[in-house]
């Protein structure tokens, strides 16, 4: 009995922590990196103002008060409900990731809940989400973003490569 708890159930169960590891610092590596940067961008960059870095990219502070692009930015209700509804979102990742056993999955949620976390905290303490990496070709400009963007976009990204690895996979195996 004890060779069976130590060996396979034992190993799952570190396994499990290591995964939660991961997603745990991939979180906390996203809402610092993401609060740090805005600090910053709060700091240094008046509104309105453009500081231009490369020929397609530049600094430029804006404050979105909606979800991309601004939806649902107008009235009083919007940020409330965007409040709860990604309190809500960051308690099912976290659930999520604590119950995962891939540590590629795991890290990805934690950058999607960081980036939330991160926006969510701008949200409750400014109103508005602070944005300020500006890209752009010629004269069209991609919508003004935050690090917390660029988190959560690339856990999506590691969530859909590992599904097609899981889903290719599964294939090979039948």
């Amino acid at each position: 009995m004890n060779t069976v708890r130590g060996g396979l159930f034992g190993r799952a169960r570190r396994a499990g922590r290591m995964d939660r590891r991961w997603g745990f610092a991939t979180l906390v590596g996203a809402v610092v990196a993401d609060q740090l940067s805005k600090s910053a961008a709060l700091e240094w960059l008046r509104r309105g103002e453009v500081v231009e870095i490369a020929p397609f990219f530049n600094l430029r502070l804006a404050f979105n008060r909606g979800i991309s692009c601004g939806i649902l930015g107008d009235g009083a209700v919007g940020p409330v409900v965007l409040s709860a509804v990604t309190a809500v979102i960051i308690a099912a990742l976290l659930v999520w990731m604590w119950r995962t056993t891939s540590v590629v999955e795991a890290a990805a949620l934690g950058l999607v809940a960081g980036g939330a976390i991160g926006n969510l905290v701008d949200r409750l303490l400014q109103g508005a989400v602070t944005d300020f990496l500006d890209f752009y070709v010629a004269d069209w400009h991609w919508p003004t973003f935050n690090l917390g963007d660029s988190a959560i976009t690339v856990g999506v990204g590691l969530m859909l490569l590992a599904g097609l690895r899981t889903t290719r996979t599964k294939g090979a195996a039948k």
